[in-house]
């Protein structure tokens, strides 16, 4: 009998073992590279062979440390933000001790960090394939892969954008960031600043009757809020019945900020109604 070609997760989990034994040899690797360059650092200032040897590893040896953690989660479909942003938080250790033991000149800094780099960017996009598999199976559509959450990666290179925008335009960026702290940021652990209340009419005010309603008189028309004008906005610049859900926090960042929305609600209020009208536009089953 022919033997039954192998299912789209078995030939997934095939490649994916592949990429976890690449990327431990390039870890493997890197750590051997950026090893080197850590010792003549430490030593330098601590003159003792065997601590500078011990203490050299450490970076390196955290990161395999958290990325293993982030697989591990991974797996089991969760998110992993700490451990994935403590590996990226030591891959930054060992690349700024290497560029510090670099020799002047931009040729001899790029081979220096250059391994811990790729290093990072390997190990923090296999946790989110790992994750998106996961996710994937327990969905009962089939094991297509999930759609990325926001990454440590993602978030760095934000905040690379959010600095350049910060020396390009000080005053509107650092308006915007303020306006974001006072949005986001709580008051007081777990709790956030409750919204304007209107100042209540006190006992000498003489309420004025409201004018007689009928029934063909319409409602008062509602102005448009700032969430309503985003959601208009990228509805005229977009089809989002067929935009890719990984180009709605870049387009909702973008909206948010013309209406001054700030991003965490806009991210979350765009990426709902672009859920929603990708559902109600999917075909039915027939039974």
């Amino acid at each position: 009998m022919p033997q039954a070609s192998p299912a789209p997760g078995d030939r997934a989990r095939g490649w994916l073992g592949g990429a976890m034994g690449a990327l431990a040899v390039l870890a493997a690797a890197a750590a051997v590279v950026s090893w080197d360059a850590q010792y003549t650092l430490v030593l330098a200032i601590k003159a003792v062979p065997v601590i500078a040897a011990v203490e050299a590893g450490i970076p390196d040896v955290g990161a395999v440390i958290f990325a293993a953690l982030g697989i591990a989660l991974a797996l089991h479909g969760r998110r992993a933000l700490r451990p994935r942003g403590l590996n990226v938080a030591c891959v930054g250790i060992s690349l700024a001790m290497n560029a510090l033991a670099a020799a002047p000149g931009w040729r001899d800094l790029a081979v220096w960090v250059m391994p811990a780099a790729v290093y990072a960017l390997a190990s923090d996009t296999l946790i989110g394939v790992v994750r998106a598999r996961a996710v994937a199976r327990t969905r009962p559509a089939g094991p297509a892969l999930a759609d990325e959450d926001t990454t440590p990666m993602a978030i760095v290179g934000g905040l690379i954008m959010w600095l350049l925008r910060l020396a390009l335009a000080p005053p509107s960026t650092l308006t915007g960031f303020r306006r974001w702290a006072l949005d986001e940021c709580p008051v007081a652990p777990g709790r956030k600043a409750l919204p304007p209340r209107t100042v209540p009419a006190t006992t000498t005010d003489v309420p004025r009757p409201a004018p007689p309603t009928t029934a063909a008189d319409p409602p008062p028309a509602r102005k448009p809020g700032k969430q309503d004008r985003m959601i208009a906005l990228a509805g005229q610049r977009y089809d989002l019945a067929a935009l890719p859900l990984k180009r709605v926090s870049g387009i909702a960042n973008q909206i948010g900020t013309e209406v001054s929305l700030s991003p965490g609600t806009a991210r979350r209020v765009l990426l709902a109604h672009v859920r929603a009208i990708q559902n109600s536009h999917q075909p039915k089953d027939i039974p």
